[in-house]
């Protein structure tokens, strides 16, 4: 039986979750959009991840739009109490499956209450803020607006707590302004480490920092480094790549997504591996490669 635990804990609001969570984005049709071609296959991955101890579940309504919480209502409902749901709103879907902007007061508001009623619950545990600005990276834009809309439904009692995804440093500032902060979900990876200097400033003020595409995403991490790292460990690139994120910083929260339960049970498993500083330092030189 993997024990997730020993990948350590860290605050998230006013919870303590286990390091090793798992994103739901997977769960929908492809490119995110649709319904999945096995229902109940995806519902067997949410229940073996709870069941193996996850208690950081990622989500989003504008995924599918709506699929991957109705499928989280039905798999999981009534909730584990120790069971943390964390959401995104801020961007909404096409009819051609594009991904565009939400930030109006109206569309935010619409945004909490989908989550609310396809969750089946009276209050959102987590809320990030999806800045839009850029789809494919963080870039700088205003906030102030769209995330005043957040903390109102938050102060409404229908949010507890709030977070910016897709966000620069100074998006970040901006935002403690205004309400507290308490997480930060942007890409990073063994490859792309443009916020290495952000998640060191956040694990300094108790911030989670949760990367989404831990493995790469849509363009799966490759790298000759990478690979013969685990094959001296025994393990698979992916779950090297994993706890690589998991030593990188105490503050990092992850979130690896699968529709498999095969998969799900590889990328918890990482709890289980120890990289040495010479591992670590191997591992380092990836992203000097990719030139990032």
């Amino acid at each position: 039986m993997i024990d997730i635990a020993k990948a350590g804990t860290f605050k998230l609001g006013d919870r303590t979750v286990k390091r090793l969570g798992y994103g739901a984005m997977q769960l929908a049709g492809p490119g995110v959009f649709g319904p999945p071609k096995d229902r109940q296959a995806a519902i067997a991955v949410l229940r073996e991840a709870v069941a193996s101890g996850v208690d950081h579940i990622d989500t989003s309504d504008f995924y599918g739009p709506h699929v991957t919480n109705q499928i989280i209502r039905e798999a999981l409902h009534p909730y584990p109490d120790d069971l943390v749901i964390v959401t995104k709103i801020g961007a909404k879907r096409g009819a051609d499956a594009s991904w565009n902007k939400a930030f109006s007061a109206a569309e935010l508001t619409s945004a909490v209450h989908d989550n609310l009623r396809n969750l089946g619950v009276e209050i959102l545990d987590v809320v990030n803020l999806r800045l839009m600005f850029d789809v494919h990276g963080p870039a700088e834009g205003p906030i102030e607006e769209p995330l005043s809309v957040l903390a109102g439904l938050q102060k409404q009692g229908l949010v507890r707590h709030i977070g910016l995804s897709n966000a620069t440093a100074k998006q970040v500032a901006d935002g403690r302004k205004i309400t507290d902060i308490v997480c930060v979900q942007n890409q990073y990876n063994l490859a792309h480490r443009e916020d290495d200097a952000l998640i060191d400033s956040l694990a300094a003020t108790g911030t989670a920092y949760v990367p989404f595409f831990p493995l790469g995403g849509f363009s799966p991490l490759q790298s000759t480094a990478l690979s013969d790292v685990a094959a001296k460990l025994g393990a698979t690139p992916m779950q090297v790549a994993l706890a690589w994120l998991l030593t990188r910083a105490p503050n990092i929260l992850l979130i690896p997504g699968t529709s498999s339960v095969g998969h799900l049970r590889e990328n918890l498993a990482a709890a289980d591996l120890e990289l040495s500083e010479e591992t670590m330092q191997a591992l380092d030189l990836i992203a000097a490669e990719k030139g990032t």
